[in-house]
């Protein structure tokens, strides 16, 4: 049996336990996270053999056992199925600062797998998850070129903390994760309470000061543990096919590269590439197998893939060359000025509120959709958040960029791009008293040539404000770009195009109001970049977001005041909690009658006596409304009401002080005088005021209206 190791170590304190050697023994490395309570097996494989694809072959996942927090799954089969969103946006948040640190050229299959067995709110599982993965592909053979690490950055009563705890998160200003190496941050994705962009860049720093920290941990292990990594075949250039390709296509392709328009531009690349790798695979290529000849296809193969990259050299190098050194773009614009800007409100007559915003060739339709609170999202996780009441949904098809393509289920980049649409907004979105709806913003991408995640942020921001949900502000996006030679010489670029995103060197997306900062995301495809440029960009995009914003004003320059005359209107009262079982009734009898008597109206009471009535039309819902609340209202002794009188007997009249509430007052209590017959004092449906003397343990009220009139003559 292998000997088992511990490394141990004090993270934001909280106790870090490294286990290598017990678990997981097969795999090319892995080891065991213990963060508090929480627990995370992080294993890597990989093929020791090249692939024949021309990309990649990454996968990293994290799954969530809901055992880990002491819950059965939902659903028919009681058991996980596909992952859920949160699952898959930690991978995409463990698989970004990871990917860039693997050598150009390497194409083994890599799989990392983080499987969650512990959860304690208070340690995070994704954290943890992200250090496990690069513990064990540093000990692994695997040629990786980390450590990385990761964390979460929180502020509370002013003080920047380090993975914030449960209660701490519930009132911090900042949810910043921010990952990278010893040298540099290579990845950022987090929400702000309209921060500054110097306290964001404070907390960027104060992140990566103890992603170092972690980083020197990380490498006393794998010091210890880590095996000796193979060395992988990485493709290389053949230098004469390089030269001959250049001589053939670089001028043209140079020309291709200035034209304006995306679909021109492309259509021109694509036939100087295709026109080339027709002309160079009409090379034949022979293998000797002795008594015959045969084409060699693998040669050729390599051959052909030693022109392709020659031509992809040369579109990257010329781009990043006019952009670093002639400051020009592709198309034509200055590096700090964006494309044009159109929008404009009620796109769709039967929505509850759209609109559409076009940022050069990106387009993005809006649309917001207002529902009960018995709509929300219902969470299964290890997450104590039951349900959501606001949501942002991504779409991308295919068409949107003019090509064909997998339509079905929203893929990891959907998932992706529409979480932090809805991670930027939701600190504008009312709370439930104040706005008692749950609202669906969908974003559907109609045309897109780059930035179309921030383009939802800015149609989703009209659609709401068209809608007349309260927003606290209009928000806006914009997408940063580098262009990097050193740090000495690059060019940060406002509002970049698929081009520049593809051949950059960062992906930097800001959003915000006026006041700050609501949503930050960044990656970088180098090693990291400096704080210095971190801050040029986080200034530079203010300045584009401001512009924005002001183009949005002249769109929509306050929210509507009242609702599409399509959306339910809702509204609200409050009932005493020990009346609810009343208001239902057994197996719901009473309040299906009510919703039936009221045109089918949706009603919602929370376990407090909160009350939600909704409906299209407002008058139905108000009467809905005051008829349950008058059912479940009861009289106070001591206390005057103006009743009418609803039958006559003998011995005194029957009050009814409000639909379906009614007190008897007895004869003797009629008058300040004697009375000889009821008939003297009251008729039928005469409107008195009396006053609430007693009500017994039936509930049966006595009313006065001796008593009334006397308290009346005192005043």
């Amino acid at each position: 049996m292998s000997e088992i190791k511990r490394f141990e170590y004090n993270w934001a304190g909280r106790p870090l336990v490294i286990e290598i050697g017990e678990v997981a023994k097969q795999a090319s490395g892995a080891c065991l996270v213990r963060y508090g309570e929480s627990v995370v097996l992080s294993a890597v494989v990989s093929n020791n053999v090249a692939s024949t694809q021309d990309f990649f072959p990454l996968m990293v996942l994290y799954q969530e056992k809901l055992y880990a927090a002491g819950k059965i799954p939902g659903g028919f089969l009681r058991r996980e199925g596909k992952a859920s969103e949160r699952e898959t946006l930690v991978s995409r948040l463990i698989d970004r600062p990871i990917r860039p640190l693997f050598a150009d050229g390497f194409n083994n299959e890599v799989q990392v797998i983080n499987t969650v067995l512990s959860s304690d709110p208070d340690c995070s599982t994704a954290m943890a998850a992200m250090l496990g993965s690069s513990i064990a592909l540093g000990i692994s053979d695997i040629p990786f070129l980390g450590p990385i690490a990761g964390v979460v950055v929180g502020k509370v009563n002013g003080e920047l903390v380090i993975n914030p705890t449960e209660e701490q998160m519930a009132n911090t200003e900042i949810n910043l994760t921010v990952a990278g190496t010893h040298k540099a941050i290579n990845m950022v994705e987090a929400g702000a309470k309209f921060v500054s962009e110097d306290d964001m860049w404070e907390a960027l720093k104060f992140g990566h000061a103890e992603i170092q920290k972690l980083c020197e941990f990380q490498e006393t292990i794998i010091k210890d543990c880590g095996k000796e990594k193979y060395v992988p075949e990485l493709f290389e250039v053949d230098q004469e096919v390089r030269a001959a390709v250049k001589e053939y296509a670089e001028e043209r392709l140079i020309k291709a590269i200035r034209i304006e328009d995306k679909l021109e531009r492309y259509a021109a690349i694509d036939a100087i590439n295709e026109e080339t790798l027709e002309e160079f695979g009409k090379k034949v290529f022979v293998k000797d197998l002795g008594d015959i000849k045969v084409e060699d296809l693998e040669a050729k193969a390599l051959y052909l893939k030693s022109v392709q990259a020659t031509l992809d050299e040369i579109l990257h190098g010329e781009v990043r060359r006019m952009i670093a050194v002639d400051k020009i773009r592709p198309d034509g614009r200055a590096v700090d000025e964006i494309r044009p800007l159109s929008s404009r409100v009620d796109v769709l007559p039967r929505v509850h509120g759209s609109a559409l915003f076009t940022r050069g060739q990106t387009q993005s339709l809006g649309t917001v959709t207002l529902g009960s609170l018995n709509d929300n999202q219902i969470i299964d996780g290890l997450t104590n958040e039951p349900n959501k009441r606001f949501m942002l949904h991504y779409n991308f098809p295919q068409f949107s960029v003019g090509e064909t393509g997998r339509y079905g289920a929203p893929g990891r980049r959907e998932i992706g791009h529409g979480a932090l649409g809805e991670r930027a907004l939701s600190y504008v979105i009312p709370s439930e008293d104040e706005f008692p709806y749950t609202i669906r913003v969908v974003s559907e991408i109609l045309e897109s040539n780059g930035s179309s995640s921030q383009a939802t942020i800015c149609s989703g921001t009209l659609a709401l404000m068209a809608a007349g949900v309260p927003i606290k502000a209009p928000v806006a996006g914009i997408a940063m770009g580098l262009i990097m030679t050193d740090d000495e010489h690059y060019t940060i670029l406002t509002d970049i195009q698929g081009m520049e995103d593809h051949l950059g060197d960062m992906d930097f997306k800001v959003a915000g109001t006026r006041d700050g900062i609501t949503a930050l995301q960044m990656d970088i495809k180098v090693k990291g970049i400096t704080y210095e440029i971190l801050k040029e960009a986080l200034y530079q995009a203010k300045k584009g977001r401001m512009e924005i914003l002001d183009h949005m004003a002249t769109t929509i320059a306050e929210v509507r005041p009242e609702l599409s005359k399509y959306a339910p209107k809702v509204v609200t009262g409050v009932v005493p909690v020990d009346k609810i079982k009343d208001i239902i009734g057994a197996g719901g009898k009473n309040i299906n009658a009510t919703i039936e008597k009221f045109d089918n109206v949706q009603i919602d009471i929370e376990q407090d006596g909160r009350l939600y009535v909704m409906h299209s039309d407002m008058n139905t819902a108000k009467a809905c409304l005051e008829y349950i609340l008058a059912s479940v209202k009861e009289a106070e002794v001591g206390k005057v009401y103006t009743g009418k009188v609803v039958r006559i007997e003998k011995f005194g009249a029957f009050i009814e002080l409000w639909p379906g509430y009614e007190g008897m007052c007895h004869i003797s209590q009629l008058d300040t005088k004697k009375v000889g017959k009821v008939e003297d004092i009251v008729s039928l449906g005469d409107e008195i005021i009396v006053k609430c003397i007693k009500i017994n343990e039936k509930g049966q009220v006595d009313l006065s209206r001796k008593e009334a009139l006397l308290d009346s003559m005192k005043h």
